[in-house]
Order: C-alpha cells, then structure tokens, then sequence
C-alpha cells in the first residue's frame, strides 16, 4: 500500500469467481510453488501499493474462502458468477466505488495469471500515477489486457459489462488515451490442463 499523499488511490479487484469449466476442477485451487493460485495472487495484490484489495469469488465459494485466511482483504460472493467475467467486474468495481474516499483508479487483475508478482501491479500503477491516462494495461505479444488500471470515469462503462465480456473491449476503445507496460509472462493463464503443464514447466526448480 502506498503512504505517498499525493499518489492517487488505486483499489484492485482479484476476479476468482469463475467455475473451470474447462479445467474440470477449480483452478483457484491448483498448486504452484507450494500455494494455490488464488492464495498467491492475493498475497501479489496485498503486497503491491493498491488498496483496498477486493477479492470476488462465485464458484466453490465456501471452499475457496478459505485459501483467504488470515489475509487482509474483502472477499465478496459474486451471485451470477455464472452469467460470465462481466458480473464479476460489476460486483467488484460497485464495491470501490461505495469506499470512502471513492479510489482514482481500479486495477482488474486475474487470479489465474499465475506468473504475474507484485512488481508488475505496481509497474501499472506507477504508469497510471505519473500520467492519469484512462487506460494502464498489460501488453504480452500482440495482444493488450489484464492485469490493467482503469481511471475512475470508467467505471460506470466497467458497471455495463454483461456476460462474458471481459474490460479488454474498454481498453480497446480507449487505445489512444491508454500507457501500456509489457508484461510477456501475461499470456499464460490456466484454463485447461494443458496451460497447468505449461505452468508447471515455465521455470525450473521444484514444482508441487
């Protein structure tokens, strides 16, 4: 958390709520150098200077609130978790914006991009602090995205998202007013079995 007054406030929202469909087991709970993927992108999202911090989940709720323990944060139940990323976004973008003082900017990070550390997070943050660009977004190859820093008058257009409509469409609109940050770990996150192999053989060393 940053102890800089002048530093705009910068909350992050972790989006964990999805239900691995194509996983076929919750993937917030897959292992990676002894801590499941959710438990080690929340203790990222803490050690970077953004806060408040808010975790959304929705599938397996119960089960993965524990991962949570003793950290501190806001985890909140996304109920239409099954309706797609865009209710996740909602859920946790209305929370930021009912916090006193309202933050200047949201970072949406997912808890799925296992190879992303606090460094990155605050790289964005520090691009969004020292311009205030509408848009402070990952790059990874060709393609811009997630973890990214949105300015606060965005967040009614991060509000509409429905469905499976990810904020990508929002950087997408705003490319001209938007910093990027190359981040080219950034295109591995754990969908299938096959991204959790990749995951496992991206650095050498023990694995769980």
């Amino acid at each position: 958390m940053s102890t800089n007054p002048n530093e705009p406030k910068i909350g992050l929202v972790l989006l964990a709520a999805g239900g691995s469909r194509r996983l076929g087991t919750p993937k917030q709970l897959l292992t990676w150098r002894g801590k499941s993927l959710l438990r080690r992108s929340a203790e990222a999202a803490l050690a970077s200077r953004c806060a408040p911090v808010i975790v959304v989940l929705g599938a397996d709720a119960e089960m993965l609130a524990g991962e949570l323990r003793g950290l501190e944060l806001r985890a909140i139940i996304n109920p239409d978790w099954e309706e797609g990323i865009g209710s996740s976004i909602r859920a946790g973008v209305s929370v930021l914006k009912d916090a006193e003082p309202e933050p200047d900017a949201a970072l949406l990070a997912l808890c799925d991009q296992a190879l992303i550390e606090h460094r990155h997070l605050n790289d964005l943050a520090a691009a969004f602090s020292a311009s205030r660009p509408l848009v402070a977004a990952s790059r990874y190859g060709d393609a811009v995205g997630a973890p990214a820093v949105f300015h606060c008058s965005l967040f009614d257009d991060l509000a509409r998202l429905a469905g499976d409509q990810g904020a990508k469409k929002i950087i997408l609109r705003h490319l001209q007013s938007a910093v990027f940050i190359d981040l080219p770990e950034g295109n591995l996150d754990i969908d299938t079995a096959e991204d959790y192999a990749r995951l496992l053989n991206s650095m050498p060393g023990p694995n769980p």
